[in-house]
Formats: structure tokens, C-alpha cells, sequence
């Protein structure tokens, strides 16, 4: 199961997806026949159907994020029953033209009918509530089955979940019971999805009207992802776009799911907070309960303007993550993709603003982008020198993790020419502050200053694009890129860096609940804090950056008590805090990887360190400012990593107790540099070994600066299940 599976597009509008909507019950209701306009322009009733045993009716809508990832389930459905079943989709919502389903059936090759039910009526007729939702009808049309079509789209605490693949697929399952002449065993399911728009009677004297009091709310809390061509699923920009969403807006709103934002109120101030007043959420309720008034387009506020195109503004240098359109799964889990390129710098470049973009924004889920110094060591693998990297194939897997050996395969086979695969650069990434850009649904350009403050990136180095691609129900194509403005070295007087606290050495057991890592950086120098990002995968739960100041005094900068994956929120602090040196910062992350988390690939699993999502990661991002030439070109601001346990990551590791860590049970992403600590060349780690590589990363081995600070140190790692 993977939160963010649901395409970028559904990462926005995941939170759009209610949970348990229990429509009314329908079970041995007679449907009487029906007719409505199809999206090819011919009228169908039910009784057209007579000659099947068997009659499906779906509800769709074409701009609900889960409609349209079940639109290829059903049309496989369609095509597997043949004519022993009819299966016919309707659309009830207000706001879907016919010309808009014809769009939908097309972009998910669907041949069965769509039918317009204008006025809601047929909706009515079924109880429908929510897209998608299917009946299953008997050769008498009697609802037999109703709910949803399988389990693998969910909906869990706030946040929508991804099994690999389905566990129980219950529409298929009632209609093959109906067609053996059995009763359906399992009759009713609760189905997840959005409000059907349906015409609403609407009270003429409310006093709030979208006109004199929602627009305004929208334009200040919504429009920067809810417009044309940004990642929101549908715009709210006019009356038209809202009016057959308002009982969906309600409830996302009333539910704190949007607009998306995770931190604590009480710790910290940040410039991108989207939270609604408590005002705010109480006028758009009474909106809503007041069947969403126009009211009067004169009082409606001024359009607001926005910046199209490049935030950063018309950038000196464009690149591109690949030289042709990446292929991308309609369903599946999908692997990470790293492509190096050349930018072809022959000079140092000071970079003041920096913004990634994707190609697509309905299946890029987020893009990374790192800086690999000249002077980077190359992996020790061999590679070709070939253009085998150039266009890699979109494999998906099950997103199980057991597929190893065919996720190596691919892995190496993406390695070459001039774009390569994961290890083409060892040691570059989230271990050194080479993050330069990055793209996620809540993320802002990293650095974007007036050219006195900026990045330094030296000649020759190569830029590795960090590529995560979530399926959305129907095969695309991106070629992503990212783009740079330059200052002139000259004005430049502080020096910005992307930088983490993080450690990639813990072990979280199997069906731990909240399972803790700490990881701490003591600042060698003054800087300025300007933002936090936060980065786990789906078991993340909690993230906490704090900082113990040199006086004793300690401060937490930003709380995340429910991590969500799907967002990737950069914290944007509106007043800079400036950090002096001996402080240390501290980041403390809580995973879940029990059975309760449904966003869990897989709770029988220990999870270690890795990029794709059914592994984990702990990272603490940060982007710090220091006067430029306060710090020598090569030194250390802080240590990145954590304080590390040997003998708690040697007994996880060591899966059969032989005293003696293999290829085999290391941890896939780090496994073949922890083997360069084998001193003695019998094919293992022992545990001396182990404890003398891990001493090179961690904070955990003699210190002289250790004083005082220590009786408040954190510990590595802890788990409250013991």
C-alpha cells in the first residue's frame, strides 16, 4: 500500500476522499427502469439490457481522483464478462458536461456507456452518494451487490492508501456468484470516493454567498493549486468550477484535510501556513447548508493575479532530466529513476534561485535534484559507456520489496551514457548538502533570493535528477526539468546550502507501531535557518526538528505530528532564525509499521534505509545561510547523522544469527559500501567491522565537544513496543 500511489494529481486530491461513506442501503431494491443520454449521444434505458443476466451500474465523475483510477478496472471488467454482463456507467455530478465523460471514457479506453443524469435523479433512484460506486443488478434488477469495486484504494486517519494490488475483489466477486445461480456473500461494501455534485435547492436570502464571502476564501487558501493547469483535480476559480463541489470543499474543511497543511500551531511561524480561520471554515459551511448561493457577481472580489509559468521568473539555464519523454505505467508500483546530467558548467555558478517543474503534473509525484561535485568518486561498479540510460523502460513492481535481483537488473541497466542509475555517484545525495531543487505537491522553489544570497556550485559538476513516478489510471509521458538563475558572483555576500540532519542506519522492526530514530547536526559555525522539510515514506508518523542552543536553552522549530507522504511541505519560516554555532539541531522521526498503518507495503517486514517508498528514509532537510567567506570552501558546517547503536543494528541485520553480516542480509541501498568495511576479506561484516564503518558517520564515538549536551542527548534509537 503506498500513500502516494494515487498519482501526483490524487496526491493533492487524496484528501478530497471521504472515508466510510455509507450510502443508503439499496440491497433488494427493484430498480425501475430508466432513461438517460449517453457520452455517444444516444438515449439507453435499463430495459435495453433485458437480454443480460446480469446488469453492473457504476457512478462515476470525471474529475474524481478515484473515478479515474478505477476507470481501467472497470473497462478490464467490461471486457473480461463480455456479453454475459452489461455494465453501464452514469454520471450524476452537475459539473460534468457530456462532452467532458466522452473525454474520460476515451482517456481510459472505456466502451461500455457513460449516462448524463441530469438532475441527479437516477442517483436518487440508487441512494448513490459517492463516485465511484457500483450496484449489481439481477436478471429482475434487484440491487444484489452495492459498494465498492476492490480494496485497493482506501482511505485511513486523513490520508489515502495503495495496496499493491487488490486483496478482495468484491464486484468482481458478486457477479461471479450471481452468474453461478449463489446468493452474494459479502452484499454490501463502503465505498470511498467524492460527493456526487447533485443540484441542490438553494435558500435565496443567505447571507453568504459564494460572490460576497467564498471567493474571497478561495482566492487567499486555494487557487495556488486549485486553477488551470496546476496539480489541484479540479479549479476553483468561478462559481461554475465550485458549485458542484461544495459538499466535498465542506467536509475536507470541517475534517482538517485542506487546504493540506501538517505542523503544529503551537511551535513555529511559517510564511506558506494555508490554515483557515475558524471563521472561515463557519462561512463555508453555511454556504453549503444553504445549497451554495451565487448571490450577486457584482460584489465578487477583484481576480487575483498570479505568477504563470516560472515562480523564480524566466530562469538563465533550462535542463532536462532526460532527452525523451519517460513511459510511465498506468498502474503499479513504480521504482525511483535517477538520471546524471552534464549541464555543461566550465565555470563556478552562483545559483540564486532554483525551480524544479514536472513534465506531467498527474504522475510526477516529486523530483529531487542534486549537485555531484567534480571531485566525486565514482561508484566502483563498472558501467557501460553506452546511452543505455537514456530512456528507461517505466517497469512497475508490486511494490512488495521481494523482487530484489529484477530491481538490480533495472537498476544497473538504467547506469550509462550520459543519464545513469542509482550509485552512478558514490556518496553524493542527502549525505553531503548537494540538494540544489526539488519538486512535491506543497514545495516551494528551495532558494530564491534578490542575488546577494546564493548557491555555489563549482565547474564541472553534474546534476542527478531524483525522479519518483506514481501511476494516475492511465499511461503518460514526462520528461521533467528544472531551471537556474545565476548571480553575479560580484554582488554575492551570503553563501545559501541545502544541508539535512538525517541517519540511513536504523532498523525498524517488523509490526512496530511507533518505532523512533533520532538523528542530530552540532553547527560549527553561525547560519541562518530558513526552512525545514521534512522526508519519510509511507510508515513515516511524526517528524520533530528541535535545537539545544549553547546557553542550555532548547527550542522546538517545527512539529509534524501526522506526517503525511503525500505532501512534501517545505516550512517556510517568516522570520529567518539565525542559529549560532554549538547549536545543536535535533530531528526525531516516528515510523508505524504495524497493520494499523494501512499505508504499510508490508508489516511483517523490518525496513531499513532506501529510496523506493516500501523502504524508509530519515531525513531532515534544511537550507541555512552564512556570510559569504565566514566558512573555509571545504569545511564542515555540521554532521549530518545521527548517533548509531552497532550492536542494535548488527542483531536486526544479522537474519541468522551467525555472527557475520552477508551480501544478502544488508540493507539493498547501502549494502555494497558497508562491505568495504570487510578488513579481512571473508565475504562479511562482523561486528568489530560493522562498529568501525558506523563510527565514520556517527556522532556516537568520543567526542571532545560532548560536555553538558550529553545528559540531554537523545538516543538513537527507541520503539515503545519494546
Amino acid at each position: 500500500m503506498r500513500r502516494a500511489a494515487f498519482g501526483v494529481l490524487l496526491l493533492c486530491s487524496v484528501l478530497l476522499i471521504a472515508a466510510n461513506a455509507v450510502a443508503a442501503e439499496a440491497i433488494g431494491r427493484k430498480i425501475d427502469d430508466f432513461t438517460l443520454k449517453s457520452h455517444f449521444g444516444k438515449d439507453y434505458q435499463l430495459s435495453d439490457f433485458k437480454d443480460r443476466d446480469v446488469v453492473v451500474v457504476a457512478f462515476v465523475g470525471t474529475e474524481c481522483p478515484l473515478a479515474k483510477l478505477y476507470g481501467p478496472r472497470l473497462a478490464e471488467l467490461s471486457e473480461r464478462w463480455g456479453d454475459k454482463v452489461a455494465l453501464v456507467g452514469i454520471d450524476s455530478n452537475q459539473q460534468d458536461s457530456l462532452q467532458e465523460i466522452g473525454a474520460y471514457a476515451v482517456r481510459h479506453n472505456i466502451e461500455f456507456p457513460i449516462l448524463k443524469d441530469t438532475g441527479n435523479e437516477v442517483a436518487d433512484k440508487f441512494g448513490a452518494e459517492r463516485t465511484p460506486v457500483v450496484y449489481v443488478l439481477d436478471r429482475d434488477r434487484v440491487v444484489r451487490y452495492q459498494g465498492r469495486i476492490d480494496d485497493q484504494y482506501g482511505f485511513d486517519d486523513g490520508v489515502g492508501f495503495q495496496r499493491p494490488s487488490a486483496t478482495r475483489e468484491d464486484l468482481a466477486m458478486a457477479v461471479d456468484e450471481l452468474l453461478a445461480g449463489k446468493s452474494v456473500s459479502v452484499p454490501s461494501t463502503e465505498a470511498i470516493g467524492c460527493f456526487i455534485g447533485r443540484v441542490r435547492p438553494v435558500k435565496a436570502d443567505s447571507a453568504v454567498t459564494y460572490s460576497n464571502q467564498i471567493a474571497r476564501i478561495f482566492q487567499q487558501h486555494c487557487l495556488e493549486c486549485h486553477r488551470p493547469g496546476r496539480i489541484g483535480p479540479f479549479a476553483m476559480t468561478n462559481y461554475a468550477d465550485v458549485v458542484g463541489w461544495g459538499e466535498m470543499i465542506r467536509e475536507v474543511v470541517d475534517q482538517g484535510r485542506m487546504p493540506p497543511w501538517h505542523a503544529n500551531p503551537k511551535y513555529g511561524h511559517f510564511q506558506n501556513d494555508l490554515r483557515l480561520s475558524d471563521d472561515d471554515k463557519k462561512l463555508i459551511a453555511t454556504w453549503v447548508e444553504n445549497g451554495c448561493p451565487e448571490g450577486n457577481p457584482s460584489d465578487l472580489p477583484a481576480p487575483k493575479e498570479f505568477t504563470e509559468g516560472w515562480t523564480i521568473g524566466e530562469p538563465d539555464q533550462i535542463i532536462y532530466a532526460t532527452e525523451e519523454p519517460v513511459d510511465v505505467a498506468a498502474e503499479g508500483v513504480i521504482d525511483y529513476y535517477h538520471f546524471v546530467v552534464d549541464p555543461g558548467w566550465t565555470e563556478d555558478k552562483w545559483i540564486m534561485a532554483a525551480e524544479a517543474r514536472p513534465g506531467n503534473l498527474e504522475t510526477v509525484h516529486h523530483i529531487l535534484v542534486f549537485v555531484a561535485p567534480p571531485n566525486t568518486r565514482r561508484a566502483a561498479r563498472p558501467r557501460d559507456e553506452g546511452g543505455a540510460g537514456d530512456k528507461p523502460e517505466s517497469a512497475a513492481s508490486d511494490g512488495s520489496g521481494d523482487d530484489q535481483p529484477q530491481r538490480r537488473r533495472r537498476r544497473l541497466a538504467q547506469r550509462g551514457g550520459n543519464r545513469g542509475g542509482r550509485g552512478e555517484f558514490e556518496g553524493v545525495g542527502l549525505t553531503n548538502g548537494s540538494l540544489i531543487a526539488g519538486y512535491a505537491p506543497g514545495m516551494n522553489p528551495m532558494v530564491q533570493t534578490d542575488g546577494t544570497t546564493a548557491m555555489h556550485v563549482k565547474a564541472g559538476s553534474k546534476l542527478i535528477f531524483q525522479m519518483h513516478y506514481t501511476p494516475n489510471g492511465s499511461p503518460q509521458k514526462d520528461r521533467s526539468f528544472v531551471g537556474f538563475r545565476f548571480a553575479d558572483p560580484a554582488k554575492v555576500t551570503h553563501v545559501a546550502r541545502s544541508t539535512a540532519v538525517m541517519t540511513p542506519f536504523f532498523v525498524i522492526p517488523a509490526g512496530a507501531e511507533d518505532y523512533q530514530v533520532t538523528a542530530d547536526n552540532t553547527l560549527e559555525h553561525d547560519i541562518t535557518l530558513l526552512n525545514m522539510t521534512p522526508h519519510m515514506h509511507t510508515r513515516g508518523k511524526a517528524f520533530r526538528y528541535e535545537a539545544f542552543y549553547p546557553n542550555g536553552e532548547q527550542e522546538i522549530l517545527l512539529d509534524v505530528p501526522a506526517y503525511d507522504f503525500n505532501w512534501q511541505t517545505t516550512y517556510n519560516l517568516t522570520e529567518p532564525k539565525t542559529l549560532p554555532k554549538g547549536t545543536r539541531l535535533v530531528c526525531t522521526a516516528h515510523w508505524d509499521n504495524s497493520e494499523n498503518n494501512l499505508s504499510n507495503p508490508d508489516p511483517t517486514k523490518q525496513v531499513t534505509w532506501g529510496d523506493q517508498t516500501f523502504e524508509e528514509m530519515m531525513i531532515g532537510f534544511y537550507v541555512e545561510v552564512y556570510p559569504k567567506g565566514s566558512v573555509p570552501e571545504n569545511a564542515s558546517l555540521g554532521r549530518a547523522f545521527g548517533r548509531i547503536d552497532p550492536e542494535k543494528v548488527f542483531a536486526a541485520l544479522d537474519a541468522n544469527r551467525d555472527g557475520k553480516l552477508t551480501k544478502d542480509e544488508l540493507p539493498d541501498e547501502m549494502g555494497e559500501r558497508l562491505l568495504l568495511a570487510d578488513r579481512d576479506r571473508d565475504g562479511g561484516i562482523n561486528k568489530e567491522e560493522l562498529t568501525n564503518i558506523l563510527k565514520l558517520f556517527s556522532r556516537g564515538g568520543p567526542r571532545r565537544d560532548r560536555g553538558s549536551d550529553a545528559e540531554r542527548e537523545p538516543a538513537a534509537e527507541t520503539s515503545t513496543d519494546g
